[in-house]
Formats: structure tokens, C-alpha cells, sequence
């Protein structure tokens, strides 16, 4: 007996099922934290994509779970439907994590009456002639995939097949489902407790940009300008998910992405009930199941009333708008990295499916000027230019420099700018313009489109184009005409320095976005004309 003993209890350990993980719900998050990340392949000049954002977010959230010794999975509903479970970190837990799980279905009709199967509900069928309603119990007998058949104490028919309005009524939720995605582990904790843990993740769905709103002051001297600027960040999750009191945060520049974050999140789905009927009347056709659901009137949209000015904030009325110099809430701005973090110093609702706009930025004294653009082109004969053709119109550029004596220093992520001008008339609008992301210490220039005050036209006065001038130097002619009443910038373009020297009488040319470039000062009401010289640097041309 002993030997037979000690054969059969270690197959009798082998054979003993392992003990099911007690499950456990963790709280709803007690903080939260949310860091949008803009689409890494979106430009200047594009816009966000409301309908299909492809950024993403960092999420942190802090909940409390109470383990039991022993293994235990733990569930945390709500999480981003976006979100991508392989990037999942959950800290705090004494016994780490085992495993975990994405819970791929969501609570829906079809997946509602999949988790019933074979149990008991309550079907409501309404008398479209009488309004009465009558109910009795039934057994779901099929999957929700292949239409939908009870049995009831007369037997077995199909839902939506009487031709009568049916309501199904469940006493529960069938154990697993929920109305918001799922994201479960697994772990062990050998004394049992109660901790805050702390999960993290990316999920796929976010972006952000930058909106500038700057409005120009009067005109100073050679064109110089004071002007306000005012700079949201307007942050949009496409998600079905809201974040109530986060910590919001925005990261600008571009991060090198590797991972498909789109093809990871692979989003829950909720599926829909599909009912399918034998036919009725003619076998070839069939009878259409009629609906008799009541119609629902449209209320007629409300009158928004005006809101009313509130103390230290940017408030738009029906009729006005009325500015305060301080904002309430301003983003500040840290280092992360070669990036730059913009942190909203109070807590924020990023709202499911929703755009939320902050004031990051808030500079009142920046100082600007406009300057004039001329290309000059070496390969142009002065002479070939008609007299019609010599309204050439200049390009005019917004020039700031991002520095804190200059009324700005500070980081400029990517965005559009809608740049307004004060008149008799009001405040109008100048131009809408495409922003770069600008570092603090660049020179910022936003084109605002063609002079129609500046012009010029300029040439060669050789007959010989440069190349066939050999290295010898090619005399060039510019006349410019500014027809302002104050004096202005002009900047001219020459050409690149690999191809041509540059010899400009008591000036120095200098190179700007990799082209030799001379600025010059034309007065009010003039016109100026500007001789220099040109020649080409390759090498070979010297023998020719």
C-alpha cells in the first residue's frame, strides 16, 4: 500500500486543475495624466485630420486595486480604445506582472445576446393598433450571428419575424463585458493587499498644432512694427474615451517613430446585432419587417447666449470681443531633450471625440518689421525686359526676432497664423500664414504674399550670359520703386555661393537660406537703381 500510495498522489497532484485567478476591478483613476505627441508626418501649412488624427498620447493612470493572496487578474475598464496594450507599464504591484490582456469585444447587441446564449431574457412585443404590450419569458437558443431564434413556451420562432415591434429585456450583464475597453493582467501577490499602481501606455488617435492670432500695432520707421501675439494650442482625441482632470501636456518637435501605433491599437469593436427572418408572403421576395417606432421630433437648435466678460480671461460675446491682457491658464514651456514639453499648469477634460484649445503663449511688445524680397536673375538680360514687364512685384516678409529683448524668446512650435491690422474700418485681417517650428534665437520670417507698393527689375548689361564670360566679372543692374510714404527693407536674392562671387560697392554680400543676399534701404516715395558684379566660380570656365 505504501508504494501504491506514493505512485498515485503525484499523479493525482498532475491531474488536479489549477485554481481559476480571482478577478479584481481597479478602481476608476484617481490621477491622471495625458501627453500628446503631434503626427510625426505631418508638414507646415497642413492641417490636423479631425476625421482621422494620427498622432498619439502618452497616458498615465493611478488607481487603487485590493489583490488577494494568491494569483488574481486585474481588470481596468476605460481605458483608450486607441490604445496600444503592447506598450503597456503597469508599476506598483509587489508580485510585477505575469501576463496581459486586451479585451478585443465591447458590450454591445450582438455581443449581449453571444454572452446569453442558452439563459433566460424577457421578449416585449407591442400591438401596433391597440398599443398594448405583451411579455413573456424565452431562452436565446442561436448566436447573434446568423440571425436570432427564442424558445418560448410556444415553441421556437424567430426575433423581428411577427411582424410586430419585439423588445428584449436582460436581467445582467453577462460577466466580461463592458461599455469601455478592457485592459486586464495578470499577477501574484502571496500576502493579498491594497496598492496604488500605476498604468501607462501610448494609444493612437491624438494630435495637436499650434494657432497664432497676432495683431499688428501702428507703423514705426523704416517699416518697423510692434505687434501682439497671442498662441493657442489646440489639442484633439478622436477617441471614444474622456479624460476628466488630466494633466495635459504637448510635446513639439519630431520624434523618430518606428512602430506602427495604428496597426498596434487595433481598437475593441462593438458589434451589431444582425437579425435575419424566414420569409414571409412570397417565398422569391420575402415581406420587409416594417418599423412602427414612433417618429422623434427635432427640437429647433437653441439660441446661444452671449457670454458674459469674466475677470482675467479672453472672452467673445455675440457682438463684441473683449481682450484681457492676462490669461487664465498659459502653458509653460520646458526641455525635453531636443524637444520641447508645453505643460498647462492646471488640470484639463480632454473631452472623447473633441478639439480643447489653451493659451500657451501670450507676448504683447513683440518687435517686427516688414521686409522686401527681389530675385535677381543672372541669366536675364536687363535690356530683354520690357518696359510692361517691369511691374515685378516683390514678396513682403513679417521678420521677428525670437529673442526675449526683441519681445518674444521663446520656442515656436508649427501652426498657422491669422495676422490682423487695426484701421478706421476696425481690425481686418492681413493674411493667414504657415509657421515652422522656431527655435529660441532664429530670425523668423512669414511670407504675407506680393508688394503692390515695392517693385524692381533687375538684369545683366552684358550681352554674354556668366558662363560664357569665363571667370570674368559680369556687370548687373537693379532699379527698385517704393511707393510708401515711409522707407522700407529690400532684400535681393542673388544666386548660390558654389556658383557665382559676388562684388557689391561698399556693401558685403552675405548668405541667407544658402543664397548670396545684399539688403538695401530705399527711401519714401523713390526710385533707386544699383550697379554690382557677377561672376561664375567653376573652374574650368577659367581657361575658356
Amino acid at each position: 500500500m505504501r508504494r501504491l500510495l506514493l505512485v498515485i498522489m503525484p499523479l493525482a497532484l498532475l491531474s488536479a486543475p489549477a485554481s481559476a485567478r480571482d478577478v479584481v476591478d481597479a478602481s476608476e483613476p484617481e490621477a491622471l495624466s495625458v501627453t500628446v505627441y503631434r503626427d510625426p508626418n505631418r508638414r507646415e501649412g497642413q492641417e490636423m485630420n479631425r476625421n482621422w488624427p494620427q498622432g498619439f498620447a502618452m497616458i498615465s493612470e493611478t488607481r487603487t486595486v485590493t489583490l488577494p493572496a494568491g494569483e488574481s487578474t486585474i481588470r481596468f475598464d476605460g481605458v483608450a480604445e486607441g490604445m496600444v496594450a503592447v506598450s503597456a507599464i503597469v508599476t506598483g504591484l509587489p508580485g510585477g506582472t505575469i501576463e496581459k490582456n486586451r479585451n478585443a469585444d465591447l458590450l454591445s447587441p450582438a455581443s449581449l445576446v453571444d454572452g446569453t446564449l442558452g439563459n433566460r431574457v424577457q421578449i416585449t412585443r407591442t400591438n401596433p393598433a391597440t398599443g398594448t404590450s405583451a411579455s413573456e419569458d424565452a431562452v436565446i437558443r442561436t448566436r447573434a450571428d446568423g440571425g436570432l431564434v427564442l424558445q418560448t413556451h410556444d415553441g421556437y420562432e424567430a426575433v423581428r419575424c411577427s411582424g410586430l415591434p419585439e423588445k428584449l429585456t436582460f436581467d445582467s450583464v453577462p460577466e466580461g463585458l463592458s461599455a469601455d475597453p478592457v485592459f486586464s493582467i495578470d499577477t501574484r501577490d502571496p500576502a493579498g493587499g491594497t496598492y496604488q499602481v500605476t498604468l501607462t501606455y501610448l494609444a493612437w488617435g491624438f494630435d495637436w498644432q499650434a494657432n497664432y492670432v497676432a495683431t499688428l500695432d501702428d507703423t514705426g520707421a523704416k517699416g518697423k512694427v510692434g505687434l501682439r501675439l497671442l498662441s493657442w494650442l489646440t489639442v484633439l482625441n478622436d477617441n471614444g474615451q474622456s479624460f476628466p482632470d488630466a494633466d495635459l501636456m504637448a510635446v513639439a518637435g519630431t520624434i523618430n517613430v518606428e512602430s506602427d501605433f495604428r496597426g498596434l491599437s487595433d481598437p475593441p469593436t462593438a458589434r451589431p446585432l444582425r437579425l435575419t427572418c424566414y420569409p414571409l408572403g412570397s417565398t422569391a421576395a420575402g415581406t420587409a419587417v416594417h418599423s412602427y417606432a414612433t417618429p422623434v421630433a427635432v427640437p429647433p437648435p437653441m439660441a446661444m447666449a452671449p457670454m458674459e466678460a469674466t475677470e482675467d480671461r479672453i472672452v467673445v460675446t455675440a457682438s463684441r470681443m473683449q481682450r484681457k491682457t492676462e490669461l487664465a491658464v498659459v502653458a509653460s514651456e520646458e526641455q525635453l531633450g531636443d524637444l520641447k514639453l508645453y505643460r498647462i499648469p492646471e488640470t484639463m477634460t480632454v473631452a472623447a471625440k473633441g478639439l480643447k484649445q489653451v493659451a500657451f503663449l501670450n507676448k504683447e511688445q513683440v518687435q517686427g518689421e516688414f521686409l522686401y524680397v527681389a530675385n535677381c536673375d543672372p541669366y536675364t538680360g536687363f535690356a530683354d525686359i520690357d518696359d510692361s514687364d517691369n511691374i515685378n512685384f516683390t514678396q513682403i516678409l513679417l521678420t521677428m526676432k525670437n529673442e526675449e529683448e526683441k519681445g518674444l524668446g521663446a520656442a515656436l512650435p508649427m501652426g498657422g497664423m491669422a495676422l490682423f491690422e487695426p484701421g478706421p474700418a476696425g481690425t481686418q485681417l492681413v493674411a493667414e500664414l504657415d509657421m515652422r517650428d522656431y527655435a529660441v534665437g532664429q530670425d523668423i520670417e512669414l511670407e504675407l504674399g506680393a508688394s503692390t507698393q515695392v517693385f524692381s527689375k533687375c538684369g545683366r548689361m552684358s550681352e554674354r550670359q556668366p558662363d560664357d564670360s569665363g571667370r570674368q566679372w559680369t556687370r548687373m543692374k537693379a532699379e527698385m520703386t517704393n511707393a510708401n510714404n515711409h522707407p522700407v527693407r529690400m532684400r535681393i536674392v542673388i544666386g548660390y555661393p558654389e556658383n557665382f562671387d559676388v562684388r557689391w560697392p561698399r556693401k558685403k554680400a552675405r548668405v541667407k537660406n544658402g543664397q548670396w543676399v545684399v539688403e538695401i534701404n530705399l527711401p519714401a516715395n523713390s526710385r533707386t537703381t544699383h550697379n554690382w558684379q557677377i561672376r561664375h566660380t567653376d573652374a574650368y570656365l577659367a581657361d575658356r
